[in-house]
């Protein structure tokens, strides 16, 4: 089981100071052993002294406590994890006291080391674990809650392809106050699986997430990401490398659902994880359609470009506007 965290680093003085030791107790937990260190939080194994069970304590780092915007994070998280009860999303089982969080332990892995370890899915599996992927989010989204954080790192797999969805701290709730994408990149960094409308600046919703589910299915079939890391914008005006251009093996139909999960406007995407899913079960059913996105894949747009069009075109406008007035004075 693995957490992942984000946000500035310390000094080792900083880190040190009021860490939590193995073999000590908080509240009725026992610390057990460390099991992932990110830059805002440990994750711990430890063991309910009441009842023997295993447990997951995550604990931020001393010197995050005093950040103001990653108390909010946190909180955001703790609350809105209480709230969900669902086999696909990790289950917070008590206040730890203070900033710590007791959630249930799940014996996994984080679909991040699977990719690392298997480099590519099969189909077969990579469709089986979409599909449990969609059940977490479509009851998420039932209750309101759109988790603008999805990816690998937070996606544990386990026995039989289980999952669980965790780290809900950039996870918007319906009408709530909204934390910017600016706060969640002080936090947690640039995702490189976060949609065009939220790099643009809007809020996101439900289909925001399946986008980024979209992303993840194309890496589990391909065993690269659809889009460079280095330049989040290039999802706005480019185009990946087709699927089956990969992977033959990946069905035309497959491929199709992948396009339909990652259309740029997000009018264009499945309306439900419901929709998304009925589709990756029924891939028989899906209709392939001509996509400019297999024609214009290999022409690689950029912004500088762009830019220097638009320069051109400001500086040209005193040439045309002197061209039209001596044509005036001529008539």
């Amino acid at each position: 089981m693995l957490f992942a965290g984000g946000g500035a680093r310390a000094t080792l003085g900083e880190y040190l100071e009021g860490a939590i030791k193995t073999g000590e107790a908080l509240g009725p937990y026992r610390i057990e052993s460390v099991v992932a260190e990110g830059r805002t939080a440990t994750v711990y194994r430890g063991t309910d002294s009441r009842d023997g069970r295993a447990v997951a304590i995550k604990v931020p780092h001393p010197y995050m406590e005093k950040d103001q915007t990653f108390a909010d994070w946190f909180r955001r998280e703790r609350e809105i994890a209480e709230r969900l009860d669902h086999p696909g999303i990790i289950k917070v089982i008590a206040d730890g006291g203070g900033n710590s969080m007791v959630m249930e332990w799940f014996e996994g892995k984080p679909l991040r080391r699977v990719l690392e370890e298997e480099k590519r899915l099969a189909p077969e599996r990579a469709v089986r674990i979409a599909v449990a992927i969609c059940s977490a989010l479509e009851y998420l989204h039932g209750m309101g809650i759109v988790h603008r954080d999805l990816q690998p790192e937070n996606i544990l797999v386990g026995a039989g392809d289980a999952i669980k969805l965790l780290d809900f701290g950039g996870a918007a709730k319906t009408q709530a106050r909204r934390l910017t994408f600016t706060k969640l990149a002080q936090i947690a960094g640039a995702s490189n699986y976060i949609s065009p409308e939220e790099l643009l600046g809007k809020r996101g919703d439900a289909r925001s997430d399946i986008y980024a589910l979209g992303l993840i299915l194309y890496e589990m079939l391909t065993g690269r990401e659809a889009y460079p890391a280095a330049d989040l914008s290039d999802r706005l005006l480019n185009y990946p490398v087709p699927p089956r251009e990969i992977d033959p093996a990946i069905s035309p139909q497959l491929q199709e659902v992948i396009y339909r999960a990652m259309e740029r406007e997000p009018r264009n995407r499945y309306a439900s994880a419901r929709e998304f899913a009925h589709d990756l079960e029924h891939l028989d059913q899906v209709g392939v359609a001509e996509r400019v996105e297999l024609r214009e894949w290999r022409k690689r747009r950029s912004w500088k470009r762009r830019r220097i069009l638009l320069y051109v075109a400001l500086a040209m406008i005193p040439v045309v506007i002197f061209c039209l007035l001596i044509l005036f004075a001529r008539e």
